[in-house]
C-alpha cells in the first residue's frame, strides 16, 4: 500500500491547530541557568524519547535538547534489529499520543491507507509502525540531533546537584555541552546489554555466534545449519528470518519442556497497575516480577508459524545447552537431547541489566543502587538478574547506593528496560508511554519547579500586571462638591 501523504500531511496540521486551541504551547517557565544550554536533555529519539520531549514541551518546559546515535528515520528497532512481521501489541493499545486523538495510529492509518484498511489489519505490521513513528516526529515538530552519540557523563558538581557535562561526538566529531536534567530512553539494552550465555560466550569466538540484537547479515547465512538458543518472540523471528533469506536448516532449543503459553507479565496491563505498580512495597514488586521472568515470555502465535511453516525448522523442547566448542570453524554442542552441530549459533535469551557496561554510566556506575542494595529477598526467592537492575525512584530518577555520596543521580531519569522491577511491565515499550511519560515528566518539572524556588517566589511576589489602567472608570469617578463636608451634603434633594 501506498501512503496518502497528502492525507498524512494534513493530519499534521489539524494536530498543529488541535495545540494551538489547547494552548499547550505556553512558552518555557523555567528560568536560564548560567552556564547550561539545556534545561532536559532526551538521549534517544524511538517512540519513548519522541514521546517525552513533547510531553515537556506541553507542560512548559523547552529549553530541552534531543540526541540519537542513529540515523534520521533509523532510530528505534524497527528498522534494525526488530525482524517480527507485526507489533506484538494490539493496534487498539494506547501509545505516545498522550491524549490527542489526532496523533494517533488510527488517526494517522486512516489518513494514510482509509478507515476500511485500518479496520481490516490485524496487528500492526512492523515498518508501518515505523512510518507512523517518523510522522509523529514531523507532526510534533521534536527537533532531533541524529548521528549524536552520548560517550559520557559528568556531574558538574558531585556534591550538589547543579546539572552535567555531557560528552557527545556528533558526526564523528568530539564536543561537550551542559544539561540540568538528563532522560536515558536508550530501549532494552539502555541499562546493559545483550545476554549471551556463558555456555557461548566463554566457549567460543564471536566470529562463530550472534545476538538476536545484533546487526546480523543473514545473506551470508544462505545455505547453512544454525543452532538458535531461546524460545521466546524474538528467537521466533531471528529463525524465520534465517530460513526465509536461505539457510538449509534451523535449530531452535528450548530448556523448559514445552513453550512458554502464559506470558504472565501481560498481566500488567491494566490501568491500576501501570500507574500505580511503583508503589507497592518492594516486597511485593519483588515477588511479582521474579514470578513474572520465571520463564521467558512467550513467543506469539503468529511469530512460532512463521517460523514452523518451513519444514527445515526443527525444535528441540528440554534442551537445554550444557556445553560449546569450537570445532574447527564450526560450532559444536552438547544440549540435553543429545550431540549438534552447526555452522554457527545465535543466542535469543534478551537482556541483562548491567550498568557498568554502558559507557555514558560506567564513570559513577557503582555509586547508583541496584535492587540488591536495597531489598534482600526470603530464602528460595534469589534471582540475581533481577537484583542487577537499578532501583529507581517514582519518576524513574537513580538512586543513591549510599545517601549523601551522589545526590546527582536524582537528576537521571533511566526510563530504559533496567526500570522493568522498579515500575513494572517493560518500561519504553509502547504499553508504558500513556502511564509512564506523564509520571516522568511531572517529576521533571517538580524538581526544576523546587530547584528554582527562589527565583519562582521572586516572580510570583513581584507580579504587578495592572488588568485595569485607570482609564476605564475615570470617567465615572465621583466626587464631593467644593466645600461639603458631609453626607448629607451629598444626598438627592426630596
Amino acid at each position: 500500500m501506498t501512503i496518502d501523504t497528502a492525507a498524512v500531511d494534513a493530519l499534521a496540521a489539524d494536530v498543529a491547530r488541535a495545540l494551538d486551541r489547547l494552548g499547550d504551547d505556553g512558552g518555557n517557565w523555567v528560568p536560564p541557568s548560567p552556564g547550561i544550554d539545556h534545561d532536559v536533555a532526551v538521549v534517544g529519539a524511538g517512540q519513548s524519547g519522541l514521546a517525552v520531549a513533547f510531553a515537556l514541551r506541553r507542560a512548559g518546559i523547552a529549553n530541552i535538547t534531543v540526541i540519537d546515535a542513529a540515523e534520521e528515520g533509523r532510530e528505534g528497532v524497527w528498522e534494525t534489529t526488530a525482524r517480527m512481521q507485526t507489533l506484538r501489541s494490539v493496534k487498539t493499545l494506547p501509545g505516545p499520543e498522550l491524549g490527542l486523538p489526532g496523533l494517533t495510529f488510527r488517526s494517522w492509518y486512516e489518513a494514510a491507507f482509509g478507515a476500511d484498511a485500518y479496520a481490516a489489519v490485524g496487528r500492526i505490521p512492523r515498518t508501518v509502525w515505523a512510518d507512523y513513528v517518523r510522522w509523529y516526529r514531523r507532526a510534533t515538530g521534536i527537533a532531533v540531533h541524529n548521528r549524536t552519540r552520548l560517550t559520557r557523563i559528568e556531574p558538574l558538581d558531585a556534591t550538589a546537584p547543579r546539572g552535567f557535562r555531557l560528552y557527545l561526538e556528533r558526526d564523528g566529531e568530539a564536543r561537550t555541552e551542559t544539561a540540568r536534567k538528563l532522560v536515558l530512553a536508550t530501549g532494552m539494552d539502555g541499562s546493559g546489554g545483550p545476554f549471551v550465555p556463558p555456555v557461548i560466550a566463554d566457549s567460543l569466538p564471536r566470529s562463530l555466534y550472534a545476538h538476536t540484537d545484533d546487526p546480523i547479515d543473514f545473506a551470508a547465512l544462505g545455505g547453512k545449519v544454525i543452532g538458535v538458543l531461546g524460545a521466546a518472540s524474538s528467537a521466533f523471528d531471528t529463525a524465520a528470518t534465517a530460513l526465509e533469506r536461505g539457510a538449509a536448516a534451523v535449530h531452535l532449543f528450548c530448556r523448559n519442556a514445552d513453550l512458554t503459553r502464559v506470558t504472565t507479565v501481560k498481566g500488567l496491563s491494566y490501568a491500576g497497575a501501570l500507574d500505580h505498580f511503583h508503589e507497592l512495597p518492594d516486597a511485593d514488586r519483588w515477588s511479582l516480577m521474579r514470578r513474572f521472568f520465571a520463564n521467558a515470555p512467550g513467543p506469539m502465535p503468529d511469530t512460532v508459524r512463521r517460523a514452523t511453516r518451513f519444514p527445515n525448522f526443527h525444535l528441540h523442547l528440554a534442551a537445554g545447552w550444557t556445553a560449546a566448542r569450537d570445532a574447527g570453524g564450526a560450532v559444536e554442542v552438547e544440549a540435553a537431547d543429545g550431540r549438534h552441530r552447526f555452522d554457527c549459533v545465535i543466542a535469543g535469551t534478551g537482556y541483562r541489566a548491567d550498568l557498568a557496561r554502558r559507557p555514558e554510566l560506567a564513570g559513577f556506575a557503582d555509586a547508583i543502587a541496584l535492587w540488591r542494595d536495597r531489598y534482600s529477598p526470603p530464602p528460595g526467592e534469589e534471582d540475581a538478574a533481577l537484583a542487577a537492575n537499578p532501583y529507581l525512584g517514582p519518576g524513574f530518577e537513580f538512586v543513591e547506593k549510599l545517601p549523601g555520596t551522589a545526590p546527582f543521580l536524582k537528576d537521571i531519569h533511566n526510563f530504559t528496560y533496567g526500570g522493568v522491577v522498579s515500575h513494572g511491565r517493560a518500561v519504553g515499550e509502547i504499553a508504558s508511554l500513556k502511564h509512564g511519560v506523564p509520571r516522568l515528566v511531572s517529576a521533571i518539572g517538580r524538581d526544576l519547579w523546587l530547584a528554582d524556588r527562589a527565583a519562582h517566589l521572586g516572580r510570583l511576589t513581584s507580579f504587578d500586571t495592572p488588568d485595569l489602567t485607570g482609564e476605564e472608570y475615570a470617567h465615572a469617578l465621583w466626587r464631593p462638591p467644593v466645600g461639603s463636608s458631609s453626607f448629607r451634603d451629598t444626598e438627592t434633594p426630596t
